[in-house]
């Protein structure tokens, strides 16, 4: 038996925001987007899903540490477009001994690392 890794999910209370946030903002290229679901990171695979929290326990998901890192470059000027945009940051851009770190909030409060390295 062969088991691999479809997609994680993010759960957002108003896909428009999270579109503006996830694809203008951040960058993530979409993959495709439902009335429900946006699908980021086309012909990977596997894909970020972030999705309308439909259900009471969906819904106690949203706003919290996702667990997410994202590896980027010029993490400098994305967290400058991301505070230009209107996002804040849980922790702000940091350089430590093993790389530039920040953690950004969505306009959900879910927050995602991102790194350099």
């Amino acid at each position: 038996m062969f088991v691999s890794l479809k997609n994680i999910v993010i759960f957002v209370t108003d896909l428009a925001k999270a579109r503006t946030f996830y694809a203008e903002l951040l960058g993530l290229p979409v993959a495709g987007q439902s009335e429900m679901l946006i699908e980021f990171f086309p012909g990977a695979a596997t894909t970020l899903g972030v999705s309308l929290a439909l259900h009471e326990e969906a819904r106690r998901l949203v706003g919290r540490h996702t667990g997410i890192t994202l590896k980027v470059e010029k993490i400098a000027e994305l967290c400058e477009t991301l505070k230009n945009g209107g996002a804040s940051f849980a922790e702000p851009l940091e350089s430590s001994p093993w790389g530039k770190m920040a953690v950004v909030k969505d306009f959900d409060g879910n927050m995602i690392a991102l790194v350099d390295r």
